[in-house]
């Protein structure tokens, strides 16, 4: 075994760039090639056509299915010129990837012959089983029937031979068994809620959308090394390993010169990104070694989200053709940062009205306080479910740690939106809000420097950053589906209860615009405890997070809690973005999740320190014993115990760890066989978070004792210099 480790590293070690070649010399020439856009429907689809499609994506109207024979024979004739042969449904089922059928175009006829057939009634609904995929009981096993269903509002593409229809999911009985249903729901909820508030300030006929950036952090390895950590291979995790003695602590690797082979791999995704239409714009060392990011500029929320799903299965594809492994886990390695997906989140118009942007009149002014504080408001009243949404087996290793936001909701306001929210609440009149400020360095060749209205705070989970909110707490595998669709669903509620309040202001006799603003003032005042601008890292924070009353609780399973609390019923009923019946289905998949991830890892470690590291551990233990004894031997017993002393305490510790790791495993095996036969749901993963998940850390340690002490040349697996140092 300790051969194909070494092979594996001369192997990664002698690869050399593969280089990236551009479609086109400019990028305008290919952007979107492999989209049916605006371009593309010129091009293939009548003026009538184009136009009722246009008004379903700009306008939230519903397509007339009488359009759709028109539709689709357009969209077959481009695909089919771009080399398509087969489509395919593209859907979000609740396992956080994406899912396809392929069918192919040939409609075989008899004789012989046969035609390529696509017709509006595919391209609008189809039918896989829906028997196979988490359901959280809103489907039993022999009911299979489920929909999808066309969404105009994210357009199709081809990859491949394969044209791709994005689509929501369904069951039979019309239940979403999805990411994408919830959140077209809930933009449409917001939308609708901010509009009416929006009638306050006279812009009332403005198109709305919510609006995302992600930032999609990922560690990359070399193919050869991965292949040799069945840890890696299975769980996209290292179960076992010993830091490196140089790791992040010299702050050398974020936005340091990208290694050559990875700056080929970025060109590549970069332009498969392009063809597809999917805007990244930034590209950088992340602060782990061999870490790194990538970001877009930013889009509607539901378009974002199915770009992101996208770019991280094409990140796979086009890793592998550079001859690596692609690690969306959001802590592939202990000890130093885990990877994360900012989800910069805002709500806007579509004439360029930023409604979290301060203003430069007064009343603008009003309408970003307004906005803000009810979003505040908001994450105030749902922070336990909002963390629900993010917290799960994988994204736990991060939160609170290494520059991950911590386990509590709270949000960072910076010192010119906190101040203005101060003088609010002491005084009954409008705030002035300044502009942007600057300074100069002294040195004469450098500008003046323009400051933000806001620092930046990397411990906060929900940091306002100027026009928009940084959830940083959404993991890097996560679909960001659900946080997103939560924070809409729960500002359309809030910006409901905010109407109702002012409405009654009104007709109190309050004019229009005091209602407003006494209410924001009021609305802020109620959610003043989710707002910390201090250290989120800090125990003292901790302790006050509690006093506020915020959700503290860590444990992955128990916050599951919050998707079926009274609270969380009440705002999304009202809102009608997903049934009592759908909340509960979702936390019975995340717990099954849960414990199905947290078995495969008891597994893998069980295997890899029974088959793998304690073998190697006992033969390095032979060679010291017979080295003991030839001491003993050559210098007998008066001079032996002194030359042999060290040798003789370290089989000790060999000893004692692997007698150790032998009985925790047997202790792993036993509760893993226990829980799988015995438990389900919430007891189940309470248990495997409880018990089995302390015990494989335990065993953990055993394990990294032993590397320390076994021959390097001995040891099977890569270790952490060798994963993270070689690129």
């Amino acid at each position: 075994m300790q051969t194909f480790r070494f092979t594996a590293v001369e192997n990664a070690n002698a690869k050399e760039p593969v280089v990236a070649v551009a479609p086109e010399s400019e990028t305008s020439a290919y952007y979107g090639r492999n989209v049916f856009n605006r371009a593309a429907m010129r091009r293939y689809l009548s003026e009538e056509t184009r136009r009722s499609i246009y008004e379903t994506v700009e306008r939230g109207a519903t397509l007339d299915r009488n359009v759709a024979n028109h539709v689709a024979e357009g969209m077959k004739r481009w695909a089919m010129d771009l080399g398509a042969t087969h489509y395919t449904h593209w859907f979000q089922p609740l396992t956080g990837g994406t899912a396809e059928k392929h069918d192919s175009f040939a409609d075989p006829r008899g004789h012989g012959e046969s035609l390529e057939k696509f017709e509006g009634k595919l391209l609008f609904q189809q039918e896989p089983d829906a028997s196979s995929f988490p359901s959280g009981g809103l489907r039993n096993t022999f009911e299979a029937r489920g929909y999808t269903a066309w969404d105009p509002s994210s357009p199709a593409f081809v990859i491949g031979d394969t044209l791709c229809i994005p689509t929501v999911f369904v069951s039979y009985t019309g239940e979403a068994l999805d990411y994408k249903t919830p959140l077209l729901k809930s933009d449409s909820a917001v939308t609708k809620a901010a509009r009416e508030v929006l009638e306050y300030f006279g812009e009332g006929d403005e198109v709305i959308h919510s609006y995302l950036g992600w930032e999609q952090e990922y560690f990359l390895v070399d193919k050869d090394l991965y292949m040799q950590r069945p840890d890696l291979v299975l769980t996209d995790r290292t179960l076992i390993g010993h830091d490196s003695a140089r790791n992040q602590q010299l702050d050398d690797h974020y936005f340091a010169a990208i290694p050559p082979r990875v700056l080929e791999f970025m060109k590549d995704l970069e332009f498969e990104a392009y063809k597809l239409g999917i805007p990244v714009k930034t590209r950088h060392n992340e602060v782990a070694p061999n870490q790194f990011e990538i970001a877009p500029v930013y889009e509607a929320a539901n378009l974002a989200i199915d770009h992101n799903l996208l770019l991280m299965s094409i990140m796979k594809n086009v890793a592998e053709k550079h001859g690596f492994e692609v690690l969306l886990h959001e802590k592939p390695f202990a000890g130093i940062n885990g990877s994360g997906k900012h989800c910069n989140w805002s709500l806007g118009t579509e004439s360029g009205i930023g409604l979290m942007s301060p203003g430069k009149t007064d009343e603008e002014n009003l309408r970003f306080l307004c906005f803000m504080a009810n979003t505040l408001k908001a994450v105030y009243d749902n922070n336990a479910l909002l963390k629900a949404t993010v917290l799960n087996a994988t994204n736990a290793h991060r939160l609170g740690a290494n520059e991950a936001p911590p386990a509590i909701i709270s949000s960072f306001l910076g010192k010119q939106v906190s101040d203005a929210f101060a003088q609010l609440l002491a005084s009954k009149d409008m705030v002035k809000i300044t502009g942007k400020k600057g300074y100069s360095l002294g040195i004469p060749q450098i500008p003046e420097l323009l400051v933000d209205n806001t620092d930046r705070n990397r411990t906060s989970p929900f940091a306002f950053t100027g026009n928009r909110f940084e959830f940083r707490a959404v993991g890097s595998s996560a679909n960001c589906s659900g946080p997103i669709t939560v924070l809409n669903t729960i500002l359309a509620y809030q910006l409901e209860q905010f109407k109702k309040a002012v409405d009654r202001k009104i007709k109190s006799g309050i004019p229009v615009m005091q209602a407003v603003l006494d209410e924001t003032r009021d609305t802020f005042r109620a959610c003043q405890n989710i707002c910390f601008d201090g250290n989120g890292y800090s125990d003292e924070w901790k302790a006050e997070a509690q006093k506020r009353g915020l959700d503290c609780e860590s444990s992955v399973p128990l916050t599951y809690d919050a998707f079926t609390s009274k609270q969380t019923l009440k705002v999304f009923e009202e809102t009608k973005v997903m049934t009592e019946v759908e909340l509960d289905s979702r936390k019975e998949v995340f717990w099954e999740i849960y414990c199905k991830k947290m078995a495969i890892e008891g597994k893998v470690l069980s295997d890899l320190t029974t088959n793998h590291v304690i073998p190697v551990a006992i033969r390095y233990q032979n060679i010291l014993l017979d080295n003991v004894r030839n001491l003993k031997d050559i210098y007998g017993d008066k001079d032996f115990r002194k030359m042999a002393a060290s040798q003789m305490d370290l089989i000790k510790c060999i000893s004692e760890d692997i007698s150790a790791a032998e009985s925790l495993v047997d202790e792993l095996d036993a509760l893993d066989a226990k829980l799988s036969n015995e438990e389900e749901g919430r007891a189940a993963a309470i248990l495997y978070h409880d018990k089995m998940a302390p015990m494989l850390e335990e065993i953990r340690s055993h394990v990294d004792s032993l590397e320390m002490m076994v021959d390097d040349q001995m040891w099977p697996l890569p270790k952490y210099r060798e994963l993270l140092f070689i690129h």
